[in-house]
């Protein structure tokens, strides 16, 4: 671990009282990113990821401020996520019943605190104890340095995404992926 480095895990409950540091973070991760990248839009996707059942946040301190967090909640069964993925696909892969699919949604390292292990450790503390049999995240092709961060943790590239990459990973056995 990286000497003076605090992880922390939080409920939704929890980090309400953090919120604004959580959008002051993001909005340094993604300064001059552009209107997707704004205060407002990421407070209401917080604010809607956070009422998701099984929401958690690991948060990263040097014991003064936030340098970096990493949050995710189960799929439900009605999710959305799967939405415009390319067909065919296996049967049942979308199939979602709230214990199937852990979905990273943000993982942030504030730029000062980057290339020092930080994003992996967020991540491997947040998955650590996941049940679920798989995990799943999405990632701009573009991004080379989140996509090879992330092949070099296990994930690999699912080809029926649209959009976005959409990144697989088993987390208990190799037949949740199916």
């Amino acid at each position: 671990m990286i000497e003076g480095l605090q992880l922390r895990h939080h409920s939704a409950d929890e980090a309400e009282g953090i919120l604004d540091q959580l959008v002051d973070l993001y909005l340094e991760v993604y300064a001059g990113g552009g209107e997707f990248y704004s205060g407002d839009r990421y407070r209401r996707q917080l604010d809607l990821h956070m009422q998701r059942a099984g929401w958690t946040l690991v948060t990263a301190t040097d014991g003064r401020a936030l340098i970096g967090y990493i949050y995710g909640f189960p799929l439900p069964p009605e999710t959305r996520w799967w939405d415009g993925i390319h067909e065919p696909v296996p049967p049942r892969f979308t199939e979602e019943d709230g214990k199937r699919t852990f979905a990273l949604s943000e993982l942030l390292v504030h730029p000062a605190w980057r290339r020092q292990g930080i994003a992996a450790v967020l991540h491997d503390e947040l998955l650590a104890n996941r049940t679920e049999a798989r995990a799943t995240l999405l990632v701009r092709p573009g991004n080379a340095a989140a996509q090879s961060a992330y092949r070099s943790w296990g994930w690999t590239i699912w080809e029926a995404a649209p959009v976005f990459d959409v990144l697989l990973r088993p987390n208990r056995s190799p037949a949740g992926l199916s």
